[in-house]
């Protein structure tokens, strides 16, 4: 290929090399599969995915953020650095095929494949011509915890200084790690329309997390209930409040409030004295986050005072709004239509989950698209199973590294572009002020 070589050119050798040289990524993938383990866990996982990054000759920093790492692959000449990120944690989800006997961890939002198209872009940027052709560097950037859960546990671990944020990109954030990152992009699977295809652009919810202990007064329930004070009544009633406020919110925030109890008493026999709950309060915007945070407040306050018991309200730093860059979201479509065809690439519109990755696009211009190749009733369902690893990791590794290339080439002008014409919600100080603000511990009785 003749130099300087032009971004069609560059795009098809990397299409080309994926196709004989890509099976490494799936393979990556496969393997994850079958040892999954949640958040700030994922030590087989971490281990799996650095000694696959370290096969294509690249060095790998690990042990950031307690499991995740990063490896760089540079250019030709000096230029813009664009992180292509992938997650390494799966979630409990019984009844999943593949879930961990013992902790029922599974990949049921199939993370396991970001790992491989993640493993993908390196493969097809390392294409003989490619790399020499390019101005800038590409950060492979393999992050924990994106799943928010086992809240409790992740508490006493920020409790005990392992960790400040639950999750595994804030705490990239706050380490630094993204301080010389100026794009970044990840495409996660998922098992909306189209199932051969991709979904592209949209916006997903925000949230913070809350973790909520009645007190209450043991007795014994039968023979004399009236002595004790029941920590689970306060509860249902705490329930209900949040309930009678749904009407209070507007369609356009996109609220989603869904509490689950974790321990609702020791005994049948004893009135419960101690009852748990977890609950993410998720909106569309930082303003309808907080707003319907302080309803559900109220209603866990209402809950004890209503029955005499003691609450104890942790709020708990989640995620921000995602908020996808246009030009980027445009450019990686493009892409996306080359492999697949127009027809099978869907805009994304609104959406009620919420990801860390909103996070860096809060402070960065960033995408985070979707692929199909995945089958059963939705993301994190048991029957939740990815059935095209040709789609989900090698098109959608494809579609990323097109990307990168049409950022970096030509003396990185696309990248250039991007980030001239990009502003920024918040800085990263303004970021960090703002998750540590939502941190609140207290304790409300009668």
């Amino acid at each position: 290929m003749a130099n300087p070589a032009s971004a069609a050119e560059l795009k098809d050798a990397v299409r080309a090399h994926l196709s004989s040289h890509g099976e490494p990524a799936i393979a990556l993938a496969r393997a994850v599969l079958n040892h999954p383990e949640t958040g700030f866990k994922e030590i087989k996982t971490s281990a799996a995915t650095a000694a696959a990054i370290r096969s294509l000759e690249l060095d790998v920093r690990e042990g950031i953020a307690v499991t995740g790492m990063t490896a760089t692959i540079r250019g030709r000449s000096p230029g813009p650095n664009v992180a292509v990120l992938a997650e390494l944690d799966a979630l409990p989800v019984p009844g999943h095929p593949y879930a961990d006997p013992g902790t029922t961890a599974a990949h049921a939002c199939a993370h396991h494949c970001q790992l491989g198209n993640m493993l993908a872009v390196a493969i097809g940027l390392q294409a003989p011509g490619v790399l020499e052709s390019l101005s800038g560097s590409v950060t492979l950037m393999v992050v924990p915890a994106e799943e928010y859960v086992e809240i409790e546990w992740r508490n006493e671990q920020r409790k005990a200084g392992r960790i400040e944020f639950l999750g595994g990109k804030p705490e990239f954030v706050r380490l630094g790690e993204l301080d010389d990152v100026d794009i970044c992009m990840m495409t996660h699977v998922t098992t909306e329309p189209p199932h051969d295809g991709f979904g592209v652009g949209g916006t997903n919810t925000g949230l913070v997390a809350k973790f909520i202990r009645f007190k209450g007064v043991k007795s014994h329930a039968g023979g004399a209930p009236h002595l004790g004070i029941n920590a689970l009544n306060a509860a249902h009633l705490a329930i209900a409040g949040i309930h009678a406020q749904r009407e209070t919110y507007r369609d356009e925030d996109t609220i989603r409030i869904h509490p689950i109890i974790t321990r609702g008493g020791s005994a049948v026999n004893a009135v419960p004295d101690d009852v748990r709950m977890e609950t993410f309060v998720r909106g569309a915007s930082v303003d309808a986050i907080k707003s319907a945070n302080e309803k559900v407040d109220r209603a866990l306050r209402a809950g004890a005072l209503a029955t005499g018991a003691t609450v104890e309200v942790t709020t708990l730093p989640g995620y921000l709004p995602l908020a996808p860059d246009p030009e980027l979201v445009a450019m990686h479509r493009a892409n996306a239509e080359a492999l697949v065809g127009a027809e099978r690439v869907h805009e994304y519109g609104r959406r009620g989950g919420s990801t860390d990755m909103g996070d860096l696009t809060q402070i960065m211009p960033g995408i985070h698209p979707y692929v199909g190749g995945a089958s059963g009733r939705s993301n994190h369902a048991e029957d939740m199973v990815v059935d095209n690893y040709d789609l989900a990791v090698l098109e959608a590794g494809k579609a990323m590294a097109m990307t990168v290339i049409d950022l970096l080439a030509d003396g990185a002008s696309g990248a250039k572009r991007v980030i001239s014409g990009h502003k920024p919600a918040m800085s990263k100080d303004e970021y960090l002020s703002l998750q540590r603000g939502f941190l609140s511990e207290r304790s409300y009785s009668e």
